[in-house]
């Protein structure tokens, strides 16, 4: 079984490339700029976990979704929410992820990475589209959730002649649950920008963050991000 993969060179995207090619063959990854704060960042992280995993590479420009995004993602106008512990845990308000959500919102972002994606996948006669998408994020983010996953599926049976479907291999886990799995798969974190920024060393304090920090605190396990960057 082929597949093509989805690569931000997030944590939840180089996980769930590593867990899939232990059972399938990795036939190429796409990495999207849409004028991201991150994106020159991503670009590199992504190009040196495909070389890790010696396979094809691709990046794909969408400049017009940059021209429509007005939320901090992409615009440098708006300040991308700072969020701590607290502000993630059980019992903190829904109202202060929810925020953090539509701050970074990108329209329709995912939708448009999955139909490109699913051309690709078509045209290479690939079965499945790899992608990070997991339970912790669904919960604020419906595009990461299992109900997504299956809409889109159906999708494919119909705008695809071979029925290419979504392989995502975290639907059901946490961020805690995602490393530990991450390194059994030997997955090169090293590698794995989980920053809203850009800059040399992560901010710390967006929310992608502050659920990869908690993640590995949770698991018992350095980042190895960190430690490579010497921090």
């Amino acid at each position: 079984m082929k597949a093509i993969t989805l690569l931000s060179s997030g944590l939840d995207s180089v996980a769930a490339l590593a867990i899939a090619a232990e059972d399938f063959g990795i036939e190429m990854a796409i990495t999207f700029d849409y004028g991201q704060r991150a994106r020159e960042r991503e670009i590199e992280y992504s190009r040196k976990v495909c070389e890790y995993f010696e396979i094809e590479h691709r990046v794909i420009k969408l400049d017009w979704l940059s021209e429509i995004t007005s939320t901090s993602l992409v615009n440098r106008d708006v300040e991308v929410p700072a969020l701590s512990f607290e502000d993630i845990g059980e019992t903190a308000p829904a109202e202060i992820t929810a925020a953090s959500a539509k701050a970074v919102w990108v329209p329709n972002r995912n939708g448009v990475m999955l139909n490109i994606s699913g051309s690709f996948a078509e045209s290479r006669k690939c079965d499945y589209i790899v992608v990070g998408f997991n339970g912790e994020e669904a919960g604020t983010f419906p595009d990461n959730s299992l109900a997504y996953v299956q809409a889109m599926d159906r999708a494919f049976s119909y705008s695809t002649q071979n029925g290419v479907k979504i392989l995502a291999p975290l639907i059901k886990l946490g961020k805690t649950e995602i490393v530990k799995r991450a390194l059994e798969a030997k997955a090169p974190l090293e590698y794995s920008w989980s920053c809203y920024h850009g800059g040399d060393i992560p901010c710390g304090e967006c929310e992608s963050c502050v659920r990869r920090a908690r993640a590995f605190k949770n698991a018992g396990v350095k980042d190895p991000l960190l430690e490579r960057l010497g921090i």
